[in-house]
């Protein structure tokens, strides 16, 4: 078996860099399909799938210290925050960081922080229209979602909604949570959701920050 970490394909498609940057600017969302190296996304979906099997999944919940507290009528999935503990996880957060730089380099954002969790949603699980940030907070700025889903079926659900930024009834993009697809968007301009799947569920959630981690539970999944 190949380790990952010689592997000669990027982690991330390396043209996603100049049109995710664009989609930025344009819109404030983007989505591109096969972003996410093929055999990366199958050691990620792997790792989550024995983290599920272990029970070693937190369930998540809404608000931050002691406002934090589980709603499964608001979000229904489980996290695991990444630490850098495996080939795949370290693979995929240097080529965040990465993405960081690019970032940076283009749109003079400041961005000096990255983190992200796992995120299952077991079937018939939902997560209800919100932001990522709150406005003014400048804490979350951009947000990311890689799907690690193979064989994703046409009738599977778990869709998530990309809403418009001035009419948060509009839904502008609805995305299949199908392996390969990454997804990006201004964390406290763009509401979305995630529809109700009707089979297990496998992505990453990770937010760029401008200022440090307060620790601790922090928002949303994928």
């Amino acid at each position: 078996m190949i380790a990952l970490s010689e592997l000669d394909s990027p982690a991330l498609d390396p043209q996603a860099h100049l049109e995710l940057v664009d989609a930025l600017v344009e819109q404030g969302w983007y989505v591109g399909k096969g972003v996410i190296d093929s055999a990366l996304c199958q050691a990620l979906h792997r790792e989550i799938h024995q983290l599920a099997e272990l029970d070693a999944l937190d369930e998540a919940g809404i608000g931050r210290g002691q406002q934090h507290h589980l709603r499964k009528d608001i979000r229904g999935d489980a996290i695991h925050w990444l630490d850098r503990e495996s080939d795949a996880q370290r693979r995929y957060l240097d080529a965040m960081a990465e993405l960081q730089q690019s970032l940076n380099q283009a749109l003079f954002l400041g961005l000096f922080e990255y983190e992200a969790h796992f995120a299952h949603y077991p079937a018939g699980a939902f997560y209800q229209r919100h932001l990522d940030s709150f406005r003014g907070r400048a804490n979350r700025v951009i947000s990311t979602v890689g799907y690690l889903n193979p064989d994703w079926p046409s009738d599977g659900g778990g869709e998530m909604v990309i809403y418009h930024p001035d009419d948060p009834t509009l839904e502008v993009a609805r995305v299949v949570p199908e392996a390969g697809t990454f997804a990006c968007f201004l964390s406290e301009t763009i509401p979305h959701e995630v529809l109700p799947t009707r089979q297990p569920r496998a992505s990453i959630a990770g937010w760029f920050r401008r200022n440090a981690s307060m620790g601790g539970v922090l928002d949303p999944a994928r």
